[in-house]
């Protein structure tokens, strides 16, 4: 839904929270006006290489608290709490027990990488406590009996199935070479892609490497395989530096990867000239060219110094207007319990989507769409199933 931004307001209100967050909050329990003061809390990686996703993220979040604090029909203030578990499994439980030990949080945005959110959710399960993610993407996350972790994005057995078949219809690939960085979200994405282009006829050859700072010898195996296409599964650091390595060795095939390479630092990191013609698939569309999506832009940019809206910063920000709507809707009885107890029920027209569940806790319906660099910019091409017909 377009939102209009209360410009004035939202800027006093973001310095508030903003001061409230750097402090670690205090305890009392009413805000300006005498409002009641609920706390949520955000995990996700603000730290490390692909820390970008992260603020993408947490900007986002902080651009609806703004909005919130600054508006007077709502009967509350927002508090948040941020912890950095900078996407990495080891460091996601000490993030996550940050959030819990914190009585006063009632709802948590993130864990944002699929590895943090596997290794995080069973704290998370026995605190009672929800955990809503913008981003994690592995399909496993739902199957494995989490009572209290939701998504507001598509698992990667829709992006991958997406990418599939628009590299077999569109581009008409006929050999794929699929590296995955080895990660919960990289393997996850790389089996759903390999399985629907197996389906759609295309010979693939999988590989797998773990995070490195030189691509040189990955390259030279890409390059002798021949293939028409590589798609890479993994985050934009490493799918940056592959793709200079790729560049350096006179590499003339197509280059493809997912939602944790979609990001501005990918060009700025692989430079203009590596990063051109590559293609990015992601379930989340681009807010800065969707009219509808305006007034979150407008209001973004205000609350964030100038900064536009990136990967993850529409779910971010839809996220934490779930939990408002939940709020709102429970008036006094605002509990982890009650919280947890009341998500499933949500229906809420967000900036990316309408946002319902599934019995398993995964938003129902996504679109996903398809990006290419061109001349150092990323454009969006479309959704992909209006482009693949």
């Amino acid at each position: 839904m377009a939102r209009r931004p209360l410009l004035g307001a939202v800027a006093l209100a973001t310095a508030v929270a903003l001061t409230a967050a750097a402090c670690g909050g205090d305890d009392d329990s009413s805000g300006d006006g005498g409002k009641p003061v609920i706390k949520i809390g955000f995990q996700g990686v603000l730290s490390g290489d692909n820390q970008q996703l992260g603020l993408n993220a947490l900007y986002g979040v902080r651009t609806a608290i703004a909005e919130v604090n600054a508006d007077p029909s709502i009967p509350f203030t927002l508090e948040l709490v941020e912890s950095d578990d900078a996407g990495s499994p080891d460091q996601g439980p000490t993030a996550a027990q940050k959030l819990i030990d914190d009585e006063d949080v009632v709802a948590v945005i993130g864990p944002m990488f699929s590895g943090a959110t596997k290794a995080s959710e069973p704290l998370y399960s026995e605190a009672g406590l929800l955990s809503l993610s913008p981003s994690a993407t592995n399909p496993a996350l739902t199957e494995l009996g989490f009572k209290t972790f939701y998504r507001i994005i598509a698992p990667d057995t829709v992006q991958g199935k997406a990418a599939a078949d628009y590299i077999s219809s569109e581009l008409g690939a006929k050999k794929v070479y699929s590296l995955d960085d080895r990660s919960e979200y990289g393997a996850g994405l790389s089996k759903a892609l390999e399985e629907e282009l197996r389906a759609d006829g295309v010979e693939v050859i999988h590989d797998g490497i773990n995070p490195t700072k030189d691509y040189t010898s990955q390259a030279t195996k890409i390059i002798a395989a021949n293939p028409d296409l590589l798609y890479y599964s993994g985050y934009y650091a490493e799918f940056a530096l592959l793709a200079k390595a790729l560049k350096d060795k006179g590499y003339t095939g197509l280059m493809m990867s997912g939602d944790g390479s979609l990001d501005r630092q990918f060009v700025e990191q692989a430079g203009a000239d590596a990063a051109e013609g590559a293609y990015l698939t992601c379930p989340c569309g681009d807010a800065n060219a969707d009219p509808d999506a305006a007034d979150f832009v407008a209001s973004y940019k205000e609350v964030n110094d100038g900064a536009l809206p990136g990967t993850y910063s529409g779910e971010s920000y839809d996220a934490t207007y779930v939990l408002v709507e939940i709020f709102k809707s429970l008036g006094d009885d605002i509990t982890r319990e009650s919280v947890v107890n009341a998500i499933a029920d949500v229906d809420y027209e967000g900036v990316t989507k309408t946002i319902t569940f599934d019995e398993k806790g995964d938003v129902k319906g996504s679109n996903v769409y398809v990006y290419r660099v061109e001349g150092g910019e990323i454009k969006v091409l479309g959704n992909i199933a209006d482009l693949v017909g």
